[in-house]
């Protein structure tokens, strides 16, 4: 039976500093908080009855939670899904500088108070974000089914994710949308969906999708900003500082989940496909961004391609590191030319390759050694803080 060793997110000390906490539901949030804040008391939004009486009347939370507990001492206050009433923002902010609160303020999207100008504490929340399960918080690394459950903890431990996930995206989907306040036809969304997860991990092409969606390309990019900003999928930008080669300049787009993606796509790749190893570089790009949310808020994540097609998946902090995933059990030397050629246009300090391969090597160029690294060492060297160093 699968299991969930520990999560990794650490919050600022509450009792002195209030944070942000975002993630898409289902990451695990509500579950973190019952484990780590069993005593703070949670005011929760999706409760339509807390959700009318704090509607009606946003003092009731200054009212309630001005005055400290008979101790003196207070604890952090938690509002789950904070972003369905904007207006009790102002009620914090207050209660942080008048009274010395802390809070946990969680949601699964910021767009609606970006957008709306809510007041979001002007730097006195810190932001943390929750992400889908990584590699340090599962028990085993079974890849053939992370690929198809993918890693949000219930979809993971479920014995039949493939009916959990089409449940989350048939009801959990449509409905932040519609929470969204956006008048968006959820035919052609979904629609839309199913074109961006078979075109996730390749170059952004508005057009294309466009044309098959059947919208316009503008209405098309709405939907992309539409997923980053609800945390729902992510735009990865290219490095583009070559002073030798005419760089390409579009992004990439991944979802946030590789079984979510999956799903969309209908399909449940095999070992031996290319659909396996787009899973793989998805996984990787998963556990890369896990990584910057939790060790290293400031790493930086691009990819590297040339306009005559040569590519790297992923290079860190300004070609610091440069890997390339291979879903392979055997690694020719030739698949290596493009990490040879990412080392002409500057100094890499790591290059690597994660791959299938049963053990860890090395293989020399004209730039130094190319390390190959079996997909589970290379998680537990990134977790060590060996591929990039912890923020």
């Amino acid at each position: 039976m699968r299991r969930i060793v520990s999560r990794v997110l650490a919050l600022p000390d509450l009792a002195k500093h209030s944070a942000f906490l975002w993630g898409p539901r289902r990451t695990g949030k509500t579950y973190w908080i019952r484990q780590h804040l069993a005593g703070a008391p949670v005011i929760d939004l999706l409760q339509t009855d807390v959700f009318a009486e704090y509607a009606s009347r946003p003092s009731l939370l200054r009212e309630r939670f001005s005055s400290p507990d008979a101790t003196g001492r207070r604890g952090p206050i938690v509002i789950d899904e904070v972003q369905k009433l904007p207006v009790l923002l102002d009620e914090v902010h207050w209660l942080i500088e008048n009274r010395k609160a802390t809070f946990l303020l969680t949601g699964s999207s910021a767009r609606k108070l970006r957008r709306g100008h809510a007041n979001l504490l002007a730097g006195r929340a810190r932001r943390r974000e929750m992400r889908p399960l990584c590699f340090p918080e599962i028990d085993r690394l079974d890849l053939e089914r992370i690929v198809h459950s993918g890693l949000l903890p219930p979809h993971f431990l479920s014995d039949d994710p493939s009916d959990d996930i089409r449940s989350y995206v048939n009801d959990y989907l449509r409905e932040e949308i519609v929470s969204e306040g956006l008048a968006v036809s959820l035919p052609a969304f979904t629609d839309f969906l199913r074109v961006a997860a078979l075109t996730s991990s390749e170059l952004l092409n508005y057009t294309n999708v466009a044309r098959e969606v059947g919208v316009s390309a503008k209405v098309v990019r709405g939907y992309f900003d539409l997923l980053e900003d609800t945390m729902l999928g992510y735009r990865v930008p290219p490095w583009t500082k070559s002073p030798n080669r005419r760089m390409i300049q579009t992004p990439k787009f991944y979802l946030f989940d590789v079984g979510i993606a999956n799903h969309l796509a209908r399909r449940r790749p095999a070992p031996g496909t290319p659909e396996f190893g787009k899973s793989v570089e998805h996984l990787v790009l998963m556990e890369l961004q896990a990584f910057r949310s939790y060790r290293n808020q400031d790493l930086e994540i691009r990819y590297w391609r040339t306009s005559t097609g040569q590519e790297v998946d992923f290079v860190l902090n300004d070609l610091e590191v440069a890997i390339e995933v291979k879903a392979s059990t055997r690694v020719p030397d030739a698949a290596l030319k493009h990490l040879s050629a990412i080392a002409d246009d500057a100094r890499v300090r790591s290059r690597i390759v994660v791959s299938l391969e049963r053990q860890p090597r090395e293989v020399g160029d004209r730039h130094g050694n190319i390390r190959l690294l079996p997909l589970r060492e290379f998680l537990e060297e990134l977790w060590a803080g060996r591929i990039v160093t912890p923020g």
